[in-house]
């Protein structure tokens, strides 16, 4: 009989792995964007750089400012997304050890004691008579389905698979994080910058009212020039609030990303600081597997892979499956008795089951993993025509921005030029005041117009290195779980260090 037992499972584990119905996956090509009609193909004068894969590692240093990265490492390390997106990695390994499970027996310990009274007859009387009874066990009981048609083996591919999906989620929410933190940063600057003009213009305009204002006194200018003077220094004035609330609005959004509170970061960032600024001034070519690396690339890929194996496992629902039921343990009605010999016990029984009637719902499931399959399909093709929509867009206006910040410099320039004259004209009474007033909104205009041609600029740069998915390799030669040191927290760690 055990002779018997062992040529079973020997059977059956000959069996198991022979078959793995479903389709294989196989990997999409990833198609090489063309993108030389648009890099370095609008005539820019500067320093030509193509990017590669060092530059994309930890592109934020490449602005060289200590706060931008001090706040990106920040981020990474509490950023609640991030958080989350770990957590989610932890969940799909998790799920994974639970797949695997399938592939190993089940082994279960069992305990009982009973204690009981039976009726063992009728005395002349009738009268039942009574014996009571007592009964121990002990054991293990198993349960084994063999694998042969490759369902359970399908589950474990698709959750591998779902652990590199999230996996890649987690680098993209790095990617997302580290250009979001960058551009309200840049945002924050540009705002600074943006109020010191408006202040700057109010301070000269409220100089020109009170010049004004006296030589009306003294009977040189009249009413006219007073009142013009007045209302273009209240329009000057009326742009500063909205500037603060879009500064506010900034720095709490900042706050969030870095995983604090709205409104720590005010102090800490209330100093002005000019727009950080890219290295370079022409991108001339970019790295050959642009697309591959980008983490919401692979994520879809993986994901696209994950369904492919659920095809496998819900084919696998047609066929029969095969397990392995056993038992081996003691059995006695007396405890002294229940670890000898005599009170072995054991039982096995080889079972097949396979679906008959399942009232179309098996073929009805395979055709939904088939279509949620195509769906994946879809959304990797997407996310591929994205990716290659978002490199031509940053490069593009990374290009064209240039010109147009050219233009404004020169236009900056002669506005200046041309409210120094205006002025000097008007107090030798050759120009009447609105000539003045026209010089000094062009100048302010521009100026303002010039700083946010800064803030697209370099925001343009960020978006590209974004869209180039720069950042995640640097965190993942981190330790696991950690984010880099940025400048500030190195400073205050070696200051600690160099204590007595």
């Amino acid at each position: 009989m055990k002779m018997r037992i062992l040529l079973i499972a020997a059977l059956c584990l000959g069996l198991s792995g022979c078959v793995t119905v479903g389709p294989d996956y196989q990997k999409p090509q990833t198609p090489q964007p063309d993108v030389s009609d648009v890099v370095g193909a609008h005539g820019n004068k500067g320093r030509e750089v193509t990017l590669g894969k060092k530059d994309l590692v930890a592109w934020w240093q490449v602005f060289n400012d200590p706060m931008l990265t001090e706040l990106i490492h920040e981020a990474l390390q509490g950023n609640l997304d991030v958080r989350e997106a770990r957590a989610k990695v932890r969940e799909a390994r998790a799920q994974l050890t639970i797949s695997r499970a399938g592939l190993f027996p089940e082994v279960d310990a069992t305990g009982s004691y009973k204690k009981g009274r039976d009726i063992v007859g009728y005395n002349t009387v009738d009268e039942a008579m009574y014996s009571e009874n007592t009964y121990y066990h002990a054991g293990f009981d198993a349960t084994w389905e063999i694998d042969i048609f490759g369902g359970t083996r399908r589950g474990v591919q698709a959750a591998q698979a779902d652990i590199q999906t999230q996996e890649a989620s987690l680098e993209s929410v790095w990617v997302s994080l580290a250009g979001e933190v960058a551009q309200t940063y840049v945002a924050i600057r540009s705002f600074q910058q943006r109020l010191t003009v408006a202040e700057s213009n109010v301070r000269a305009q409220a100089d020109t009212l009170d010049i004004l204002q006296a030589r009306y006194q003294a009977g040189l200018s009249d009413e006219l020039d007073v009142q013009q003077a007045r209302y273009n220094l209240e329009k000057s004035r009326s742009t500063i609030p909205s500037l603060k609330s879009g500064l506010e609005i900034s720095t709490n959004i900042l706050a969030v990303l870095v995983g604090q509170m709205p409104g720590t970061l005010q102090k800490r960032l209330a100093q002005p600081a000019a727009i950080p600024k890219a290295p370079f001034n022409v991108v001339v070519g970019i790295p050959a597997d642009t697309l591959r690396r980008r983490p919401d690339i692979r994520m879809a890929e993986r994901a696209l892979a994950a369904q492919t194996a659920r095809i496998g496992q819900a084919t696998a629902d047609l066929y029969p499956k095969f397990y392995l039921i056993g038992s081996i343990g003691l059995e006695s009605m007396k405890s002294e008795n229940l670890f000898n010999s005599a009170s072995n016990v054991w039982s096995f029984l080889p079972t097949i089951t396979w679906p008959i009637f399942r009232a179309g719902s098996i073929r009805a499931n395979i055709e939904v993993q088939n279509a949620k399959q195509e769906q994946l399909a879809a959304r990797y093709d997407k996310a591929v025509l994205n990716a290659v929509k978002e490199i031509r867009n940053s490069l593009t206006a990374f290009s064209q921005e240039q010109e147009r910040l050219v233009s404004l410099t020169a236009a900056v320039d002669a506005a200046q030029k041309a409210a120094e004259i205006a002025q000097q004209k008007y107090r030798h009474g050759l120009v009447n005041f609105t000539n003045v007033l026209d010089a000094q909104r062009s100048l302010f205009s521009y100026d303002d117009q010039r700083i946010i041609s800064q803030e697209a600029i370099t925001g343009d740069v960020i978006r590209l290195y974004k869209a180039l998915g720069g950042g995640w390799q640097y965190l993942r030669s981190q330790a696991p779980g950690q984010a880099p040191a940025g400048p500030a927290q190195t400073a205050r760690a070696s200051a600690t260090t160099a204590r007595p």
